[in-house]
């Protein structure tokens, strides 16, 4: 259930290891929907917070399957079907000949499906989050750890997760507008 005009109370903390245990303890407590910032990657924290396996290498996959499949084909279409000329007896399906062309198009395409697709799955650009609203969330790219628990989670109730935020051993707590 999602509460208007909040959208999750989020907890600051000092170190890595308090952010770590924080996130497991938050999701042994039950909470699915939460999320952690940080100002540099963190070993384990995507599995600490529950994130989700991303699609990204499927995508890059299958770009580039297209591409191969878009240069061989043209490849043969232009050799084959519609400029069919025979160069010192050589068959017009010549497939040795399209093996460079083939593998171009299908980094190429790769390349660019991996850039489009972890923009489109990532939801980017986004120029506005509503944890900006928070003036303490400036030091999340100095030197401080950030979890929220959002409001769209089943079991949020604004009063009892500020309670157990402050369990864990936060420096502060901060409701986050939305």
């Amino acid at each position: 259930m999602k509460r208007t005009g909040v959208y999750g109370t989020m907890a600051e903390f000092d170190s890595v290891h308090t952010l770590l245990d924080a996130a497991n303890r938050t999701r042994e407590a039950g909470y699915k929907r939460i999320d952690a910032y940080s100002p540099f990657p963190v070993e384990g924290l995507a599995e600490a917070i529950g994130f989700p396996r991303n699609s990204v290498p499927l995508v890059v996959l299958i770009g580039g399957v297209v591409g191969g499949l878009t240069g061989y084909l043209m490849q043969y279409w232009i050799s084959v079907v519609s400029y069919p000329l025979n160069v010192s007896g050589k068959p017009y399906h010549s497939w040795p000949a399209f093996i460079i062309v083939t593998f171009e198009m299908t980094i190429l395409f790769a390349g660019i499906s991996a850039v489009l697709g972890m923009l489109a799955l990532n939801g980017l650009p986004m120029p506005y989050h509503p944890v900006f609203n928070v003036p303490r969330f400036a030091f999340a790219t100095k030197d401080r750890f950030f979890l929220i628990v959002f409001s769209s989670d089943p079991k949020y109730k604004q009063a009892e997760v500020r309670g157990f935020l402050e369990s864990l051993g936060s420096r502060s707590i901060s409701e986050v507008p939305d």
